[in-house]
């Protein structure tokens, strides 16, 4: 046991020096930390390899496929206009009032299949127009919308890191997204209560680029604040690449806690729930979407690519692959090292025995996902390498600690909400995107994204507790 924790320590000790001190890449990173963990768990270095490869493999072979057409449903979100259409829908909802909640609530669905740092891009522009034509403080626009983003980002998959934690830990996808959704929403609620006053009274500005040309609206109807565009989809028809794919998972776990084996619905709900065939579908849904809207797809898609591209048929089966697959990339292979480091963990013959250490300690075991998430994620950055290096400490002891693994899931993606600073990159992108300068990325980013994550923590260990989850 000695060694298995020497090991554990040492190569995250290393990881973190590699990451944060001499900023090297956390593919190469991950690799070398890999490497040391097996080198002094007695691994010879073709054990090893091996191990990682096998890792690797197993990690993209369950995941590689959800994430790239998570990206072409972003494509499809950001060209279509259908980002718009969810503000405009929640402006309504609200009657014109807390409208930082109109494009929070477009984030947190945005969020669920495509990356934080891409929907941060998708809705900041939406932000600084509504902050500009109501008056509205950039500081509870930037808090509310930026933590709406990182809390689905977290903790409800298919987003790529969390989607990885559950696969890795054998939990079922559709209640990790269940649980993910009551844990994460009740944490923006309570956490917008607590801090919209205090966020309320920054008036910095917008970014100027994107409020060029914006006029401060004088009138108190709120159809005056939509934003006015020919042609936007109807805002369910834009939720659907995201919306369907989460509802066939969801319903294909349903299926398989109440209906018999060999049921020809359970079968058929869990071929369309499968979490490839259902993103697929979701970038259909897409693609349906540019079809109906094709004029403002090809021009948006023209306007963002620096393209003249004529063919919706080319944009659509060429110009948004080509895209989806170079944003794809690096959360692709970052993960599969991720995978890579798990595997050393999970196949050391000690890793069985870590869960009792830690219960003889009596600390509860239900708080150990959320800590070792948390701080995981404070010293590598990335929330999905830390929620991957957590899940892969964590599954050796979840009959120790006494948890499902749906449960453990969901408490590191609390746990990854803690402490995210500027080793983090979706930090930096929050700060050029939202206008703002380091003090104010720690507080509307930092700071209000770690009370969310405690929060989330709490009603997670609650229901963890009354034996729900």
């Amino acid at each position: 046991m000695t060694q298995f924790v020497l090991a554990i320590i040492i190569s995250i000790a290393v990881l973190i020096f590699m990451i944060v001190k001499l900023n090297i890449h956390p593919v190469i990173s991950l690799f070398v930390g890999s490497m040391i963990a097996g080198s002094i768990l007695g691994n010879n270095p073709v054990t090893t390899i091996t191990a990682i490869a096998n890792g690797f493999g197993s990690t993209l072979g369950s995941i590689g496929m959800t994430i790239i057409f998570g990206s072409i449903i972003a494509c499809s979100i950001r060209d279509s206009g259908a980002a718009k259409s969810m503000v405009n829908f929640f402006i309504k909802l609200f009657h014109g009032k807390n409208l930082e909640l109109s494009t929070g609530m477009a984030a947190y669905i945005m969020s669920i299949p495509v990356f934080g740092d891409v929907t941060t891009v998708l809705i900041s522009p939406l932000c600084a127009i509504i902050s500009k034509r109501q008056n509205k403080p950039m500081g509870q626009m930037a808090s509310f919308t930026i933590l709406a983003l990182n809390l689905t980002h977290s903790m409800v998959p298919p987003t790529p890191g969390i989607l990885a934690v559950a696969v890795l830990l054998g939990a079922d996808l559709g209640l990790v997204i269940l649980w993910g959704i009551v844990c994460s929403f009740i944490a923006y609620i309570v956490t917008w209560l607590l801090m919209r006053k205090w966020a309320g009274k920054d008036y910095y500005p917008p970014k100027p680029e994107f409020v060029e040309g914006v006029e401060e609206v004088k009138s108190n109807d709120y159809h005056d604040l939509l934003i006015k565009e020919d042609n936007l989809p109807n805002v369910l028809f834009a939720m659907s690449p995201i919306l369907v794919p989460v509802i066939l998972i969801a319903l294909a776990s349903f299926a398989d806690m109440t209906m018999a084996e060999g049921d020809a619905v359970r079968v058929l709900l869990d071929t369309l729930g499968n979490r490839n065939i259902a993103m697929f579908l979701g970038v259909v849904f897409g693609w349906l979407l540019a079809v109906a809207h094709k004029d403002k797809a090809l021009a948006n898609y023209n306007l963002t690519s620096g393209k003249n591209e004529k063919s919706l048929f080319t944009m659509m089966f060429n110009g948004w692959v080509s895209e989806a697959l170079e944003v794809a990339l690096i959360p692709l292979i970052v993960t599969g090292f991720g995978g890579g480091f798990a595997q050393i963990i999970k196949d050391a013959p000690a890793a069985g025995e870590l869960g009792d250490v830690v219960a003889a300690t009596g600390f509860p075991g239900l708080l150990v996902p959320f800590v070792i998430g948390a701080v995981m994620e404070c010293a590598v950055g990335s929330r999905t390498t830390a929620g991957m290096t957590a899940a892969g400490l964590c599954l050796p002891m979840l009959d120790s600690l006494g948890i499902s693994p749906v449960a453990c899931a969901v408490m590191i993606g609390a746990g990854t909400m803690i402490v995210s600073h500027v080793n983090d990159s979706g930090w930096w992108v929050s700060q050029s995107m939202f206008n703002m300068d380091m003090t104010r990325t720690f507080k509307y980013n930092t700071l209000v994204g770690g009370v969310a994550g405690v929060i989330a923590g709490i009603v997670g260990a609650i229901f963890i507790t009354i034996g729900v989850m």
